[in-house]
C-alpha cells in the first residue's frame, strides 16, 4: 500500500469512526464498519488518484452503515425474541474532541450539555439527513462530494442538508452555543 494512502487512511480513520458510531450508535460495530470500509477502498480504489479517494471512501461508509442497518432490521425482524443487551458503557464520540481553550467549569459544564443535546437530536434525523450533514458539517465536504458518497444529487443533498439543518436548529435552539 502506497504512503500516500496510509497517509489519508490515518488522517479520516477517527472522523469516520465517529460517523460510523453516531450513526450506530455502537462502539464496536462503528469499528467494524470503519475496517471494512477502509480494506474495500484498499482493495478496489488504491489505483486512482488521491483526489478521488474522500468522497470514494464517504461512499464506502456510507454504504457500509446503510448495509449496517438492513442487517439489523432483519436481525430485529427474525430474532426479536432474543434477549438485547444495551451497551450503556459505550464510550461517547462527542467526548474525544479537544478543548483546546481555557473556559469556566460553568461554560465546560453548558458545552457538554449541549454537546450530548446534539448527538440526541443527530440520532434522531433520519438516515439520509444525517450522513448529509455529517458529511457536510464534520467532514467538510462540499456538495458534489456528499453527493458522490451518498450516491444521489446534489439536489438531493442540498434538500437533506437543509432539512437537518432545520431540525437541528429548531430543536437545539439557544441551548446551542
Amino acid at each position: 500500500m502506497s504512503e500516500l494512502l496510509n497517509k489519508f487512511l490515518a488522517d479520516n480513520q477517527s472522523q469516520a469512526f465517529r460517523m460510523a458510531q453516531f450513526a450506530t450508535g455502537n462502539r464496536e460495530d462503528a469499528l467494524d464498519i470503519v475496517q471494512e470500509a477502509m480494506i474495500k477502498l484498499v482493495k478496489k480504489y488504491r489505483h486512482l488518484p488521491e483526489q478521488e479517494w474522500p468522497p470514494l471512501f464517504h461512499r464506502i461508509l456510507q454504504r457500509q452503515i446503510t448495509d449496517w442497518y438492513r442487517s439489523k432490521n432483519i436481525r430485529q425482524k427474525f430474532f426479536a425474541w432474543l434477549p438485547v443487551s444495551n451497551d450503556e458503557d459505550a464510550d461517547n464520540a462527542l467526548e474525544y474532541i479537544a478543548d483546546s481553550s481555557a473556559r469556566t467549569p460553568e461554560t465546560h459544564l453548558l458545552n457538554e450539555q449541549a454537546i450530548d443535546m446534539l448527538q440526541v437530536e443527530l440520532q434522531r434525523l433520519p438516515l439520509r439527513q444525517r450522513q448529509a450533514f455529517l458529511l457536510r458539517c464534520w467532514q467538510g465536504l462540499d456538495t458534489a462530494q456528499t453527493a458522490q458518497a451518498m450516491g444521489c444529487s446534489t439536489g438531493s443533498v442540498k434538500t437533506h442538508y437543509h432539512r437537518a439543518l432545520t431540525v437541528l436548529r429548531n430543536k437545539l435552539g439557544e441551548t446551542w452555543p
